[in-house]
C-alpha cells in the first residue's frame, strides 16, 4: 500500500480483515450485523409515524393505519395505545442496535489485533538499518496509533458512517411519499451543506491535529530518551535542562491542543446552525400546511421527530468524519513502516542451512552503509570448524560490521560469505541465525527475571538446563545469593545488574542456544581488568570445540587464537598468530606496544596511590604529633 493512507485504500486493506476468509464464525457475524442494522433503521423510521398517530388520535384525527371498526382494533388505535407502541418501538430500536454492536465487536477487535500482529512482525523484518534510524519512543507510538487508528477506522464506518447513509437515504424515501419534493430538496441543501462545512472545517483541524500528534511524539521520545539514561542525567546534574526540555515540547503539545479544542467548537457550533435552519425550514413549510388543512398537527411534530432523529446520526456523520479523517493520520506512519520493504529477505525456495563442520568462509567481500563511504574493501578469509579467528584493528577498520554481516543483518554489496560451503543468502535467516551464537559487548537484557533472560537462548529448555547455564557461565553463585534467585528481576535493560553480571547472563544465553559457531563481539571490551580475566575463562570454556569468531578490543584476550587478522581501512593489514605478528613488527605489534604501556602506567599509578595513601598522615597521626608538640 502506497505511503499516503486513503479512507478507500485502507478499507480495501481492511477488508480482508473484516471479512476474513480462514474464519466463517465471524464472517457470520458480519451478515447478522447488516441484517440487525436493516432491522434497527427499520424501526427507526417506525417511531415518527407512532409519533404522529398519537398525536392525532389525542388531537381527533384518525391517521392510524388502523380503522376502529371494533372495540379491539379502536383499543389499538387509542391514544394510549399508540403512545405506547412509540415507547416500545424506542426500545426495540435501541436492542437492536446495540445487538448489532455487540455482534459486530468482535469482528472489529480481530481486524485490529491482525493488523497490529502483522506491523509488530514487519518491524521485526526490517534491517537493522531502520532501526537505528528511528527512535524507539516515536516507533511504539507509531504502532501505538495506527492500531487505535484502525479501531476507530472500522468502528466508524461499519457502525456509524453506513448506518447513517441509510438511515438518510431512508428518510428522504419516506418524506417523499408522506409529504412532497419541496421537503426534500430542503433536507438535501441542509444535508449537502452541513457536509461541505464539516469538510472544509476539518481539513482545517487537520494541520492542528497534525502538529498535536508531532509535539505528543516529540514529548515522548524526550521522555523516554532521558528515562533511559537516568544514570548519565544524574552523573551531569541535568535534570533541570532535561525537565526544560520535555516542558518545552509538552508546551507545544498544549498550544496544539488548546488550538484543537478550540477549533472543535467553532465545527460543532457551525453545524447546530446550519442543521437548526433546515429543522427550521421544514417546520415553518408544515405549520404552513396545518393552516391550510393539508397537514395535521401529527404530521408536525412527525416532521419535528423526524429532523431530530435524523440530526443525531448526521452529527454523527460529522464526527464520523473527522474522527475517519484523523485516524488515517495516525495511521499514514503505521502503513508506512508496512510499505517498507524489509532490505534482507529469504530467497524464493531458501533452504535451511546445514551445519556440518561450520567453517565459515569471506570471499572478497565487500560492503557499505553509504555507497559514498566504502567500509569492507574486497575481504577474503577462513575460520576453519573448530578453530578461533580473532579480528582486531583501530576503530572504524569495519571489525563489528563483519559480525552484522554474518548475522545477515545486511546484506553484503559484493563477494560472498559461505558457511560449509552454503552461501549465507541462499539459505533462511532463521537457520542462519539459529546456527551462531553472539556475546556482544554491550548486552541488553529484557526487563524480566533472570530466568527469563537466560531461556532467550533457547525457548524450550528446563529449568535444569537454564541453571546448567548458569554455572558454565559462571553467574550461578550470583544468582542463587539473591533473594528470589532465579526469578530476580533485571530491571529495565538489565540495569539492576552489574557490567559483568550482564555479560554472565549474555555468556549463559549462549551457552543455553548452544550453537556450533560463536561470535564474541568485543565481549569484555567494557569490562574491567578483574571481571575481564573471570568472564574470558568462561567464554573460552563456551568457545572449546566450535568455530569462533572474535572482534577483540584488548588484545590480551585473544593471544591464543589459532589465526589473528588485522583490519585497517575494510582491508586486511595483516594476519598470523600472536608471536608471527610480534615478530613481525607492524601495526599489530604497535598496538599491542601501545595497549602494554598504557596498561604498565596505569599499573603504575595504582601502585603510587596505594604508597601515598599508606604514607599520608591520618587525623589521629596529626592530633599526636600536635600533643607531642605541646609536650
Amino acid at each position: 500500500m502506497a505511503q499516503k493512507a486513503t479512507l478507500g485504500g485502507t478499507l480495501v486493506h481492511l477488508w480482508p480483515y473484516i471479512w476474513p476468509g480462514d474464519r466463517a464464525d465471524l464472517k457470520m457475524r458480519v451478515v447478522w450485523s447488516v441484517l440487525l442494522l436493516l432491522a434497527a433503521k427499520a424501526a427507526t423510521l417506525v417511531v415518527p409515524f407512532t409519533f404522529k398517530w398519537a398525536t392525532d388520535a389525542l388531537t381527533g384525527a384518525d391517521t392510524a393505519p388502523v380503522a376502529p371498526s371494533n372495540w379491539t382494533l379502536w383499543l389499538l388505535a387509542s391514544p394510549l395505545a399508540l403512545t405506547l407502541s412509540y415507547g416500545l418501538v424506542r426500545v426495540l430500536m435501541a436492542v437492536l442496535t446495540q445487538w448489532r454492536d455487540g455482534i459486530f465487536a468482535q469482528v472489529a477487535m480481530h481486524a485490529v489485533r491482525k493488523l497490529a500482529y502483522r506491523t509488530f512482525v514487519h518491524m521485526h523484518e526490517l534491517s537493522l538499518r531502520f532501526h537505528l534510524e528511528r527512535k524507539t519512543g516515536g516507533l511504539t507510538r507509531v504502532l501505538e496509533r495506527g492500531r487505535l487508528g484502525i479501531e476507530v477506522i472500522v468502528r466508524m464506518v461499519l457502525l456509524q458512517l453506513v448506518p447513517t447513509i441509510v438511515e438518510l437515504s431512508l428518510v428522504m424515501a419516506v418524506l417523499l411519499w408522506q409529504f412532497d419534493w419541496r421537503y426534500v430538496a430542503v433536507i438535501m441543501v441542509t444535508v449537502v451543506v452541513y457536509m461541505f462545512y464539516t469538510y472544509k472545517a476539518t481539513e482545517w483541524r487537520i494541520a492542528i491535529r497534525r502538529r498535536m500528534n508531532d509535539s505528543d511524539s516529540d514529548a515522548n521520545q524526550k521522555a523516554i530518551d532521558s528515562l533511559l539514561n537516568y544514570e548519565t542525567v544524574k552523573y551531569f546534574g541535568a535534570e533541570e535542562r532535561e525537565a526544560q526540555r520535555y516542558d518545552k515540547s509538552m508546551q507545544r503539545y498544549e498550544d496544539a491542543s488548546v488550538s484543537t479544542y478550540t477549533s472543535l467548537a467553532v465545527l460543532n457550533a457551525g453545524q447546530a446552525v446550519i442543521f437548526t435552519f433546515g429543522l427550521t425550514g421544514t417546520m415553518l413549510m408544515c405549520a404552513a400546511g396545518v393552516r391550510n388543512g393539508t397537514n395535521t398537527v401529527g404530521d408536525f411534530v412527525m416532521i419535528n421527530a423526524m429532523m431530530i432523529q435524523l440530526y443525531q446520526p448526521l452529527n454523527f456523520m460529522g464526527m464520523v468524519y473527522r474522527e475517519i479523517k484523523q485516524a488515517i493520520i495516525d495511521i499514514e506512519k503505521m502503513f508506512a513502516v508496512l510499505s517498507r520493504n524489509p532490505e534482507v529477505k529469504d530467497k524464493p525456495g531458501a533452504k535451511p542451512l546445514q551445519v556440518a563442520n561450520g567453517t565459515v568462509q569471506f570471499d572478497d567481500v565487500r560492503f557499505s552503509y553509504d555507497p559514498a563511504r566504502p567500509i569492507l574493501k574486497g575481504l577474503s578469509f577462513e575460520v576453519p570448524a573448530g578453530k578461533t579467528v580473532a579480528i582486531v584493528g583501530p576503530s572504524g577498520a569495519g571489525k563489528s560490521t563483519i559480525s552484522r554481516l554474518l548475522f545477515r543483518l545486511y546484506d553484503i554489496s559484493g563477494g560472498a560469505i559461505r558457511i560449509d560451503g552454503q552461501d549465507i543468502r541462499d539459505v533462511t535467516q532463521t537457520s542462519l541465525r539459529s546456527a551462531i551464537g553472539m556475546v556482544p559487548q554491550d548486552t541488553v537484557l529484557f526487563n524480566d527475571t533472570i530466568r527469563y533472560n537466560i531461556r532467550y537462548g533457547r525457548w524450550d529448555a528446563t529449568d535444569a538446563e537454564v541453571e546448567e547455564a548458569a554455572r558454565t557461565a559462571q553467574i550461578d553463585a550470583f544468582i542463587k545469593a539473591s533473594p528470589k534467585g532465579y526469578e530476580t528481576e533485571v530491571g529495565e535493560r538489565g540495569l539492576k545488574l552489574s557490567g559483568g553480571e550482564k555479560q554472565r547472563a549474555a555468556i549463559a544465553r549462549t551457552v543455553l542456544k548452544s550453537p556450533p559457531i560463536l561470535v564474541l563481539d568485543e565481549a569484555t571490551s567494557a569490562l574491567d581488568s578483574h571481571t575481564e580475566h573471570e568472564i574470558q575463562g568462561a567464554l573460552e570454556r563456551v568457545s572449546q570445540n566450535r568455530t569462533s569468531l572474535v572482534i577483540a578490543h584488548r588484545l590480551s584476550t585473544i593471544v591464543g587464537a589459532d589465526e589473528i587478522i588485522v583490519l585497517d581501512q575494510g582491508r586486511i593489514a595483516e594476519r598470523g598468530t600472536h608471536a608471527q605478528l610480534l615478530e613481525h613488527g607492524g601495526l599489530y605489534a604497535s598496538m599491542w606496544n601501545r595497549q602494554r604501556e598504557a596498561e604498565e602506567a596505569r599499573e603504575r599509578l595504582a601502585m603510587m596511590d596505594g604508597e601515598e595513601s599508606q604514607a599520608r598522615p591520618t587525623a589521629l597521626d596529626d592530633d599526636l604529633a600536635s600533643s607531642a608538640a605541646a609536650e
